[in-house]
């Protein structure tokens, strides 16, 4: 079976940048019609793809969103926020605000979706959660208790919606490439160390979670809901480092083994 979604509709909030820009160019390179809903525009105009402004956190925006984009058979909750401070640094308006975007913002899009797809008996939601949702990354206790808390939604959602024909599930992208993290990939010294403790040695880029979320989008996933897929290259399954100069080398932006190594 090829990875298709010829003829279905699909919604993406927060797809004007990077891992939702990426997902709303899969799902239209795999036939989709699509909509992005977001408080900013794309950068790039040819996106091919419905732009409507809304605001996640805010119901009233959102549903008015949901109501211009028509019947969907498929929704990711993709928008969000990350704010760097310590646990004890970290203010009421950060807390405030991430949870609004990240927590808030995700519910009110799973709900809106399941409102609509449960009257057509059918559906496919995707959550955008993280490896975040099972560490405790320092200086990000905001972010990360979002992250947690979308895989609450995550499982209730899909106990709920299941008898409805609705599937729902979730990916959790590691360190990816995004206009956010470009600082610190341009870093040589940080992403040598970083990727010490990835498997498979580098980054994730932005397209490696666009194509997982669209293999749970599509009918290739038609017997799964309620998982959640790691895409992070294996960090979440290694311990210590994986990586060291007696069998490997660091070049430009990955580890590989030597020649000489078993």
């Amino acid at each position: 079976m090829q990875l298709d979604l010829a003829n279905k509709t699909a919604l993406v909030t927060g797809g004007s940048s990077g891992i939702g820009l990426a997902i709303v160019r899969e799902f239209a390179s795999l036939g989709a019609q699509v909509s992005i809903v977001d408080r900013n525009e794309p950068a790039d105009k040819h996106v091919p793809a419905r732009f409507v402004r809304a605001d996640v956190s805010d119901r009233a925006s959102l549903e008015n969103a949901f109501a211009q984009c028509g019947p969907l058979d498929i929704v990711v909750a993709n928008a969000g926020i990350a704010r760097h401070a310590a646990l004890t640094e970290t203010d009421d308006t950060t807390w405030r605000d991430t949870l609004a975007a990240n927590l808030t913002g995700a519910f009110l899009t799973v709900q809106s979706a399941a409102r609509e797809m449960k009257r057509r008996r059918s559906g496919s939601i995707v959550i955008t959660a993280s490896t975040n949702s099972y560490d405790g990354e320092a200086d990000l206790t905001a972010y990360n208790v979002t992250k947690a808390g979308m895989l609450g939604i995550l499982h209730t959602a899909a106990n709920e919606l299941g008898p409805f024909g609705i599937r729902v599930n979730a990916v959790c992208p590691g360190f990816i490439r995004t206009p956010l993290n470009q600082e610190a990939f341009d870093n040589p010294d940080f992403v040598r160390e970083y990727f010490r403790h990835i498997p498979l040695g580098r980054g994730g880029e932005t397209d490696e979670v666009a194509n997982a979320v669209a293999f749970l989008a599509s009918e290739m996933a038609s017997y799964i809901t309620g998982a959640a897929l790691v895409v992070d290259g294996g960090q979440m399954a290694a311990k210590f480092g994986v990586w060291n100069e007696s069998t490997a080398k660091f070049s430009v932006d990955r580890w590989t083994l030597n020649e000489a190594a078993g």
